[in-house]
């Protein structure tokens, strides 16, 4: 057992089921902080641990399964439900010359590492070889799984996360330190990650949150805060911060308006367009402002306006999101637009920039991933993600 120091380590017993926690053909194995009489409030602790099944005389062929787990007093148990097949340990198997179980008898071995802050399991860690590991589906029809999965595979923000100082009992509850948990587990763990902290966090607001959209903010400014003053800390302006220019001019009276500022995301309309270039052409056009929608002066109230928005600069990672819905007057309700809507894999957004932005620089971006909401009505949400984590790599779901 290796642990940080000043950590109360308060493990008390290996739990085993010969004949499976609900598989019977199975061998159950668990790790049980059984004993946490004296605990003070809010009592944790992370840890990094093995569970290993041995003959003694025959050592180096061995069953074994790993894991890293946040141990709180609501959840003091972790473990493999299917440790091994309960056949194969009477028989020589799998390269072994002896049986797990030999004269009635085997061996069982933890080992365990405490850690005194979470933290420490990244700052050192090697990236793991395992493939791709998802997220637990918690049965909610919410779109937290793919926005956490779309966010992981942004590498830098990955880093950004890490680089949170942990905030020991203050953070427990937090997006953060949830994030930093979750991020670590799909990078070393080879099972499907539960992400129940994170959604402890959210609680009832999850489901009240409108889209993907609104999750991501939350999740953005909550980062933005945790960094500030750490070395990392314009990270979130280096990937999702660009800059657009608004400008109006009225048609009748002498009133212009110039406005540049930050954005993070932008939204575009699907009806009428068929491509995302389509989109994209129509939301920098110049509109006129006229009728119930004339433009508000300070000095000469409503007036007959141009309008035009242009962007200044671009952010390294674009989220663009669809509007598919429009409103129906006479059933008062919302449709969603299923029309065919097409985008490229690669787009150059140079030709959307202002004649005065910088454009020394390549304004060429790959399609990273794609969030579907598949819906026939409003209760039965499904959202999926596509993702392509690699630049040549293959797509993944």
């Amino acid at each position: 057992m290796s642990r940080g120091s000043g950590v109360c380590f308060r493990i008390r017993r290996i739990l085993l089921f010969p004949f499976g926690n609900k598989n019977l053909s199975k061998v159950s194995i668990y790790l049980d902080f059984a004993d946490l009489q004296g605990a003070h409030d809010g009592w944790h602790s992370y840890v990094q641990f093995a569970l290993v099944l041995w003959n003694p005389e025959e050592p180096t062929k061995y069953v074994s399964h790993w894991a890293c787990h946040h141990f709180t007093a609501e959840d003091s148990c972790c473990g493999f439900e299917s440790f091994y097949d309960q056949r194969k340990l009477f028989i020589p198997s799998d390269e072994r010359t002896r049986p797990l179980i030999e004269n009635n008898s085997c061996n069982i071995t933890a080992f365990v590492r405490v850690l005194e802050d979470q933290a420490i399991l990244w700052n050192d860690f090697q990236t793991c070889s395992i493939g791709y590991t998802g997220l637990n589906n918690q049965g909610m029809n919410t779109f937290l799984n793919s926005v956490i999965l779309s966010l992981y595979f942004i590498k830098y923000f990955r880093k950004a996360v890490y680089q949170i100082p942990n905030e020991r009992d203050k953070s427990i509850g937090s997006v953060s330190s949830a994030l930093q948990w979750i991020f670590y587990q799909l990078n070393s763990s080879d099972t499907t990650v539960e992400i129940s902290e994170l959604t402890r966090f959210f609680g009832w607001n999850l489901f009240f949150m409108d889209d993907a959209r609104e999750l991501i903010r939350v999740i953005r400014d909550d980062i933005q805060v945790k960094i500030k003053n750490t070395k990392v800390d314009d990270a979130i302006s280096k990937l999702f911060v660009g800059t657009i220019k608004s400008y109006i001019k009225c048609v009748n009276v002498d009133y212009e308006s110039l406005h540049i500022e930050n954005y993070y995301d932008i939204q575009l309309n699907v009806k009428g367009s068929r491509t995302l270039e389509d989109s994209l052409m129509k939301y920098i056009q110049e509109e006129t402002l006229e009728g119930d929608n004339k433009y508000n002066t300070e000095r000469y109230g409503l007036q007959i306006a141009k309008k035009y928005v242009i962007f200044e600069s671009f952010p390294s990672v674009l989220h663009i999101y669809l509007d598919q819905f429009e409103y129906d007057v006479q059933n008062n309700r919302l449709i969603k637009l299923n029309n065919r809507f097409e985008f490229p894999l690669e787009i150059d957004l140079q030709k959307y920039l202002s004649p005065s932005a910088n454009k020394s620089k390549s304004h060429k971006y790959l399609l990273h991933g794609v969030l579907v909401h598949d819906s026939c009505s409003g209760w039965d949400d499904h959202y999926f993600v596509f993702l392509k984590p690699e630049k040549d790599g293959r797509c993944i779901s």
